[in-house]
């Protein structure tokens, strides 16, 4: 049976907040939970609660259990180094293909917007603020690349690193190489360089993920 829009709603708000729960580590890695469990503490009912847990299971946030309810994933630093990895080929590989795209500065006012907002948010230290403004900027470069599997591998990936960021944002320096390295690739976006835009994400990505790497083995925070 389809789902009315409502219902999709309320599975959306569902999924969402049990994510949040797991970035936030209320739903800490490795624990166990009974769908009842769940749905009592959203104040929801079981439906979106299960439509819910199956979509956060593809983004390889849990594993669904049957009769068992759901087990959070624990991610070792070998998924980390794997998941960015990736990431970093194929982001890199959106830069590029955005440089080459011709775009106008109307074009990319979404990613200068990101910008400045990550700029803003250093100023006035609000890091929460900060990797919100992140995440905007790295999913409209994805967007601006014009790759629909590349947006929808990056989108399947990006939540364990967000996870594995929200345990980090604030034992880590406050990120202001993160933005020149930004700043940088929109120059080179906007210039039309494709080789650049290429070599200055691909150095951006990889240098984000040392500085996670250490501070996941430092704090102990994954599995070796």
């Amino acid at each position: 049976m389809l789902e009315t829009p409502k219902q999709k709603t309320i599975t959306t708000q569902a999924m969402e907040k049990i994510r949040q729960l797991i970035f936030d580590g209320e739903l800490a890695a490795g624990s166990d939970h009974l769908e009842s469990e769940l749905a009592g503490r959203l104040g929801m009912s079981r439906t979106p609660v299960r439509e819910a847990t199956l979509m956060l299971a593809q983004q390889g946030l849990l594993e669904v259990r049957p009769r068992k309810g759901v087990r959070i994933v624990t991610l070792s630093l070998k998924d980390m180094e794997e998941i960015y990895a990736v990431l970093t080929e194929l982001e890199s590989l959106a830069a590029e293909e955005a440089a080459r795209r011709g775009y106008k500065d109307a074009d990319l006012a979404d990613l200068k917007k990101a910008i400045e907002a990550m700029e803003k948010a250093l100023a006035d230290e609000d890091r929460e603020a900060w990797a919100l403004a992140d995440d905007a900027f790295h999913t409209e470069l994805v967007r601006l690349g014009g790759n629909s599997r590349i947006q929808t591998i990056v989108a399947m990936m990006a939540n364990q690193v967000r996870r594995a960021r929200a345990m980090t944002l604030y034992i880590r320096p406050l990120p202001l190489k993160s933005n020149e390295d930004h700043r940088a690739v929109f120059d080179a976006i906007r210039k039309g360089d494709a080789n650049l835009a290429r070599e200055r994400h691909h150095s951006h990505r990889q240098h984000a993920r040392e500085v996670l790497i250490e501070l996941l083995k430092k704090h102990k925070l994954f599995q070796l």
